[in-house]
């Protein structure tokens, strides 16, 4: 869901709503993995008909979620994008009513289970699979910390830091020979009370 640009935009209910079915977030998944595609190659991806990707992607332009690539395609063949720019789920604040909020939980669940299946592809991806060069590439890690609130927000803003120099230092190799498209997650979040070892009885 995070992407480029620092600055992002908040979901309003509308854009909310308009993402809420699994084949448009799985739309909207592709566009970012792959860049610009039709209704027929997407279809093709999903195993849908291009009839009923056309209309998802019609549905997804109407809240400017996505867009019309200028200047490619013809009127029977019409080429898709997302823009660039990072994009943010509102928080439970903002989220005004239990519909909005019924639609975020539908979005931000699609993506993680897009997420997760994407690296699940990419751990049990065959040997014989890997790109010549890459086999090492790549890295999985988790890593516990013991933090204050105030350090967690810190830290976050750190790693936030490093993934938008990231974006910054790389942008524009698309076309560069030797360039693949990867994914780059980080996650920073507080463990249910009951497993944060400072609050656990010690004896």
């Amino acid at each position: 869901m995070v992407t480029n640009d620092s600055q992002g935009r908040t979901l309003d209910a509308g854009a909310l709503k308009a993402l809420a079915h699994p084949l448009r977030v799985r739309i909207y998944d592709l566009l970012s993995e792959r860049g610009p595609q039709t209704a027929s190659s997407l279809a093709s991806l999903i195993g849908e008909t291009s009839g009923a990707t056309s209309y998802h992607l019609r549905a997804l332009a109407a809240q400017d979620l996505i867009r019309e690539v200028p200047d490619r395609g013809t009127a029977r063949e019409r080429w898709w994008e997302r823009p660039k720019g990072r994009i943010n789920m509102p928080g439970p604040a903002e989220a005004m009513s239990p519909s909005n909020r019924a639609a975020a939980q539908i979005v931000t669940t699609e993506f993680l289970r897009l997420r997760h299946q994407t690296l699940m592809d990419y751990i049990n991806r065959p040997e014989s699979e890997q790109p010549e060069g890459w086999e090492d590439a790549g890295l999985i890690m988790t890593t516990m910390l013991d933090v204050t609130a105030e350090q967690m927000a810190e830290l976050k803003q750190e790693l936030t830091a490093v993934v938008d120099a990231a974006v910054e230092r790389y942008r524009g190799q698309e076309s560069l020979p030797g360039t693949r498209r990867v994914s780059l997650r980080a996650e920073v979040f507080d463990l249910p009370v009951a497993n944060s070892r400072g609050t656990m009885n010690q004896e």
